[in-house]
């Protein structure tokens, strides 16, 4: 086993351990966020804040379809993280093989079916019909190019799984640098408008995945597939499916709550939609912190619990809280006082009242939501903590009480609020998730403990499955 590509998270200190794991994760998705940042900053400066609304409206609808492929991933990467743990490399590889059929089927479908319907997709949206040809130009390029983005959170899920967080992160930052070249080329230069910006973006993907790949062949030994590794298993496609699907629907279902808000804002007016758009941005690069932190704990849970040590679990998800709950007052400072000035770099528009309204309602938005960062902090990384012990179906259904916020806000609220209440649908949605996650996550431990106790199995691994089920290995 390399000791250079592989981490062992089931030994050491916790807050050391989750820290070191959690900056290369954070460096990662901080230069991932630059795809969208660098696009909203040269589509809004160089195009106009009209362009930047239409790529912004197809968002919601991004993140559903997109999302719900990269949870798959996540889910995915979470049996292969508990094999790791409990040691059992031959089961481990055989995950990742699975994983592999699993996802390139399901990459291709999604892409095909999306790609092909994006038009019937945005009208079912509500797309504003000033919106619609730019939304369709941006939008189709990235659902063809599903199998792109795929690739690389599947390798890099592999990679994070076995405690190497590094290599994502080198991959992603010589993307980011790539698409803000293309950025350039195709937007300024070659004057491809916003379509220039998905293609951008398509490619520095797909040179990620391909970087994780390489690696993942030449480095990681302990992934050098056997003939009887690659031969097809019903139980370990039926585990990864039981843990990714749900992931995957995790994310669509909070996603469909975003469509809820998005199709609300598209009724209050155009530069509503670019408020949303250039603040959502510039949140969304104040939340990696928060995702860095979820994606550390799924993976430090899974090899713990792989390793039945139930109580660093709870002394990782203490420390991952205290760094965060720290993040969290620094960031909603930064905000109150700059975020305004933060926001003006992704808009430009001709008539100076409709600058200022846009970024009036950008950082009322940006205050609201930060203020609120607390519980969007909890619903992360509780949720990933009890995915990453086995029990994604649970975690789901927080996605649900998101939904229920969301929609709560945007069907009942903006419509006779407008703006004012739409800013205040996310904190709505994450304070909802966090009633149900908390009483969710000292069950599971719970039941974790007596399971362990009564068994000596904390876990069911494939071959348990089978057994139980009567299915030959």
């Amino acid at each position: 086993m390399a000791r250079s590509t592989t981490r062992d998270l089931t030994q050491g200190s916790p807050m050391k351990l989750l820290m070191g794991f959690t900056i290369p994760l954070l460096g990662g998705f901080l230069f991932q966020q630059l795809y969208s940042f660098v696009d909203t900053l040269i589509v809004g400066v160089y195009l106009g804040y009209d362009k930047l609304a239409a790529v912004g409206s197809t968002g919601s609808l991004n993140f559903l379809i997109n999302g719900f492929c990269m949870g798959i991933c996540s889910g995915f990467s979470l049996p292969i993280a508990q094999a790791f743990g409990a040691k059992q490399e031959g089961e481990l590889r055989r995950f990742v093989m699975h994983a592999v059929y699993l996802c390139a089927v399901i990459s291709v479908a999604m892409g095909l079916v999306t790609g092909v319907l994006t038009p019937q997709l945005l009208d079912m949206l509500g797309t504003r019909h000033d919106l619609r040809a730019d939304a369709i130009a941006y939008i189709r390029p990235v659902f063809f190019a599903i199998p792109a983005t795929v690739l690389y959170n599947m390798a890099s899920g592999v990679m994070r799984s076995l405690g190497d967080g590094r290599t994502p992160m080198i991959a992603i930052v010589i993307a980011a640098l790539v698409n803000i070249v293309l950025d350039l080329v195709f937007i300024i230069w070659l004057d491809m408008s916003v379509a220039g910006a998905a293609w951008a973006t398509v490619i520095s993907q797909l040179l990620s995945g391909l970087w994780c790949l390489w690696v993942i062949r030449r480095k990681f030994t302990i992934l050098r597939m056997t003939k009887e590794d690659m031969r097809w298993r019903v139980p370990f496609a039926r585990r990864l499916l039981t843990m990714g699907i749900p992931f995957g629907l995790q994310y669509s279902i909070t996603a469909i709550g975003s469509l809820t808000v998005t199709a609300a804002v598209n009724n209050i007016s155009t530069e509503a939609v670019s408020a949303v758009t250039a603040a959502g941005k510039l949140s969304m690069l104040f939340c990696i912190v928060f995702d860095a932190l979820a994606s550390a704990m799924a993976t430090f849970a899974g090899q713990n619990v792989g390793a039945r040590k139930l109580d660093r679990i709870q002394q990782g998800l203490k420390s991952a809280s205290l760094v965060g709950c720290i993040y969290c007052v620094a960031a909603f400072l930064l905000i109150l006082f700059f975020g305004r000035d933060m926001v003006a770099l992704f808009v430009r528009a001709d008539d100076p009242a409709t600058l200022d309204d846009v970024l009036s309602m950008a950082h009322q938005f940006l205050i609201v939501n930060s203020a609120l960062y607390i519980p969007l902090l909890f619903v992360n990384i509780v949720r990933f903590t009890i995915q990453g012990v086995g029990f994604t179906t649970v975690a789901m259904t927080a996605g649900v009480m998101e939904l229920i916020g969301r929609a709560f806000v945007a069907v009942l609220l903006v419509p006779f609020f407008g703006f004012n209440a739409a800013v205040w649908a996310n904190p709505a949605a994450w304070i909802l998730a966090d009633c149900f996650l908390f009483p969710c996550y000292f069950t599971v431990m719970k039941w974790l403990r007596n399971r362990l106790r009564l068994t000596g199995q904390a876990v069911q691994s494939p071959r348990e499955y089978a057994a139980a089920n009567r299915i030959p290995q």
